[in-house]
């Protein structure tokens, strides 16, 4: 499988650059760094769009931004004023914002969000307002997440600018949700007990094929507007999917049982301890499979013509999803998006503690290896590698992570060799990135307090490895969790450190040592 054919559409295809002569548009993309956000920003770069984007921590966007093509604007799209900002100048903007979680006031807040694009599209003279939302069933009451998507869509298309509501249903594609969930219930569970929706019919869309209209829906004509299914060749159940994957995995058949008893809230909660994904993304994720949930009409051919050579099939998609695993070229995971009630603000600097109840834990140890040899041990932490130390510990935490509703050890990363700001990195996310010096990672488990771990080296005058944990406890029970775990420190961060060390040296000598 070539690099060509896994990463199609790359934007630079004659069907997806932009018509208009002079300068280039500005384009306003509303979730850039998110699962579909992030994989299209560069293609509208390629298709020549200027590109601006709105987020809360514009370090995440600053790899966008170095580039010169990308604006980035600080703000949060609940805010009416931070929305107006991004808005001026825009000549087609992307809504591609959800609250994909467990919260009690999400639709609130899509709700809050609609109307503030919208009003700010309508006041900006905006051309094309495009918003991806989702497929609905034919009958039936819609999730309370599904109908919060209808409802964004009306909200839009009330705007007076000219809308595209594109309604998709699963998506398939190396890092999504929910190719993620096909492919680890698959292979963790030969035997399976699942709730009635298996044997409901979905169809699933390749996310090269969302790119496709995504990207073709700047090129329509002003009149055309209004809310259109899209969705891949292929109507299945949901257990043919399962088997799907495991034929193409060389994996035994899959023996499943459809149980009436397993409500959403019951599956998510299973969904979450089996996969990567945690019960509160898997939540919105299983609701919107309780029904068939099918194309409605192919009204989207008249409009957008299907991608050339034809809709990618889910055997295919599966396939190029397997691919870009297997040569480590996962451009973006559902795990960039932010996850609910986790810490957002970035560590404070040193000056800033004064006053404050912190601990710390700090670990220095010299080295005879090569910053270099140092450096490729300590980005390469977590996922497959693991924490270097101590891994029941770390897999114990994990799992009371997941129980009590955190994203646990499981998630894993984006890449197995590479790092950028705003990677998750098992139950981590990658707050500061400088290579050969500093890796920061934001804690994103449930902790009754803020922490952060930062491990960073120091080439002169000698290889030097530094490891900090900070934690900014939170009343009572944050100083209690830090004295009830601060017997495990010695075994887990001084274990880590020492084996991050022993693991470069040996590789600079060329005896690679195993993890």
């Amino acid at each position: 499988m070539g690099e060509a054919e896994m990463t199609a559409p790359s934007g630079a295809e004659e069907l997806y650059r932009r018509s208009d002569g002079g300068d280039p548009p500005l384009v306003l993309l509303l979730g850039a760094t998110g699962y579909i956000g992030g994989r299209l920003l560069p293609r509208l770069l390629n298709a020549g769009y200027r590109v601006r984007v709105l987020t809360r921590r514009p370090e995440r966007a600053r790899e966008f931004a170095a580039s010169g093509a990308v604006e980035v604007v600080t703000g949060d799209a609940t805010d009416p004023g931070a929305v107006r900002r991004a808005m001026e100048g825009v000549a087609y903007a992307y809504h591609l914002v959800h609250s994909m979680t467990g919260e009690r006031d999400f639709r609130r807040i899509d709700r809050l969000i609609a109307r503030n694009v919208a009003r700010a599209a309508a006041d900006a003279g905006v051309r094309r307002l495009v918003y991806l939302g989702g497929l609905s069933p034919r009958t039936g009451q819609l999730s309370a997440h599904l109908a919060s998507r209808r409802e964004v869509g009306e909200i839009l298309l009330r705007s007076g600018v000219p809308v595209l509501v594109l309604q998709a249903g699963v998506v398939i594609g190396s890092g999504s949700a929910s190719f993620e969930m096909v492919r680890h219930l698959t292979e963790v569970l030969p035997v399976m007990p699942a709730p009635r929706w298996v044997r409901n019919r979905i169809q699933p869309i390749a996310i090269r094929d969302v790119l496709h209209y995504l990207l073709r829906a700047l090129r329509l004509a002003p009149e055309v507007k209004g809310a259109f299914d899209i969705g891949g060749p292929d109507v299945l159940r949901y257990d043919q999917m399962m088997n799907g994957y495991a034929r193409l995995a060389g994996l035994p058949r899959r023996r499943i049982w459809a149980l009436p008893v397993l409500t959403p809230r019951l599956a998510s909660h299973w969904v979450g301890l089996v996969t990567p994904v945690p019960g509160s993304l898997a939540r919105p994720l299983v609701e919107s499979l309780q029904h068939d949930c099918v194309m409605r009409d192919h009204r989207i051919d008249a409009v957008i013509a299907p991608p050339p050579g034809g809709l990618t099939t889910y055997k295919k998609a599966l396939r190029l999803a397997l691919g870009r695993i297997e040569v480590d070229r996962v451009e973006t995971s559902w795990a960039d998006a932010t996850v609910a009630r986790a810490p957002s603000d970035p560590l404070p600097s040193d000056p800033d503690w004064a006053g404050r109840a912190v601990y710390t834990d700090v670990r220095v140890v010299e080295t005879s290896a090569s910053p270099e040899a140092l450096w490729r041990v300590v980005s390469g932490i977590g996922g497959e590698n693991g924490w270097y130390s101590t891994p029941v510990l770390w897999a114990l935490r994990g799992w009371g992570d997941r129980v009590f509703g955190g994203v646990g050890l499981r998630r894993g990363r984006r890449s197995r060799t590479e790092v950028r700001v705003g990677d998750a990195i098992d139950f981590w996310r990658v707050e500061a990135y400088e290579p050969q010096k500093l890796l920061r990672l934001r804690a994103e488990m449930r902790l009754p307090g803020l922490a952060w771990l930062d491990l960073s080296c120091e080439a002169a005058p000698r290889t030097r490895y530094r490891q900090r944990a900070v934690f900014f406890p939170r009343g009572l029970s944050g100083r209690l969790y830090w004295f009830a775990v601060l017997p495990f420190h010695g075994l887990v961060f001084s274990g880590m450190a020492r084996r991050i060390v022993a693991i470069a040296e040996s590789e600079d000598a060329g005896r690679p040592l195993a993890n």
